[in-house]
């Protein structure tokens, strides 16, 4: 207590400073070691060199920011549906983590008009204001603590700015849905990663296949392998429920493909080489 305290009194010439009054409005609370922040929303792209040779971003903090993001959603979705099973309780963390919901959250926080980048890309799907969200979750965490860190994304995230009722009633991961469907029918499923490029912002863009039986039933492009994998996912699996055709097709084939199997497998199967006592070379007692 005497610790914070002391700490409160030795940034009382800096509050109502900047940029101690951006982070206020978006933390709700004035930080210790501002150095920290604003290394959380330095962009690589204006990465900055130090005395010792080395190059700092938001890149360690984002990583660190990542795992603790992780644990407090774990902790508080694990509090608030109490009675859920395990695959409920990770399927609402994943959306709640997922980068389109982190970028959609900074941009409600205002985190894009503090962000240090050099880069001329300000489209959102390049994520880069959801990973600084992360960063400066892992900022906190250092700074405040775990207890801090929590309260920040219970309070400022989740009660502020999503429903967590709504996400549960959302949509499930399509990935994992189309793969549970996958497994259920006996049906193989497959991601194939088709090309990989840079677009004119040079932002690293993936587009994915899925392909059920062999045959394509899914596009996607995206920012990421993962969101390109969701996009074709989703495609697929939308498919696979509103269009009869296609689905009857896709059992058919499997059909066909488990009696060419069972072919082929009794053609293979040897002979019975039982030999009878009149083909044995030995002579009977």
């Amino acid at each position: 207590m005497l610790k914070k305290i002391y700490r409160g009194i030795r940034l009382l010439p800096k509050r109502g400073k900047e940029p101690y009054v951006s982070f206020y409005k978006i933390l709700g609370f004035y930080p210790y070691n501002i150095t920290l922040y604003e290394q959380a929303l330095l962009h690589k792209s204006s990465s900055i060199k130090l005395k010792d040779g080395r190059w700092i971003n938001n890149e360690r903090l984002e990583f660190l920011g990542d795992a603790i993001l992780d644990a407090i959603v774990a902790d508080i979705v694990f509090k608030e549906f109490e009675y859920k099973k395990e695959g409920f309780l990770t399927n609402i963390r994943s959306k709640i983590v997922q980068r389109e919901t982190l970028n959609k959250l900074a941009l409600e926080l205002g985190i894009d008009k503090l962000v240090k980048t050099s880069t001329k890309n300000t489209t959102p799907n390049t994520h880069m204001y959801g990973n600084a969200l992360e960063a400066l979750i892992g900022a906190i965490y250092l700074d405040q603590g775990y207890r801090i860190a929590k309260s920040f994304v219970y309070e400022c995230l989740i009660q502020q700015h999503l429903n967590i009722e709504t996400v549960a009633e959302q949509e499930a991961n399509y990935k994992s849905r189309l793969i549970e469907w996958s497994q259920k029918q006996k049906i193989s499923v497959s991601f194939d990663l088709l090309d990989s490029f840079v677009d004119e912002n040079n932002a690293p863009v993936f587009k994915t296949a899925v392909l059920i039986l062999g045959e394509q039933a899914g596009l996607g492009s995206g920012y990421s392998k993962k969101e390109s994998q969701q996009k074709a996912a989703k495609e697929a699996f939308n498919k696979l429920q509103r269009n009869t055709a296609f689905r009857n097709h896709i059992f058919e084939l499997h059909e066909q493909q488990q009696i060419l199997h069972s072919e082929t497998y009794a053609k293979v199967q040897p002979e019975d080489c039982t030999i009878s006592p009149a083909e044995s070379h030995e002579e009977p007692d």
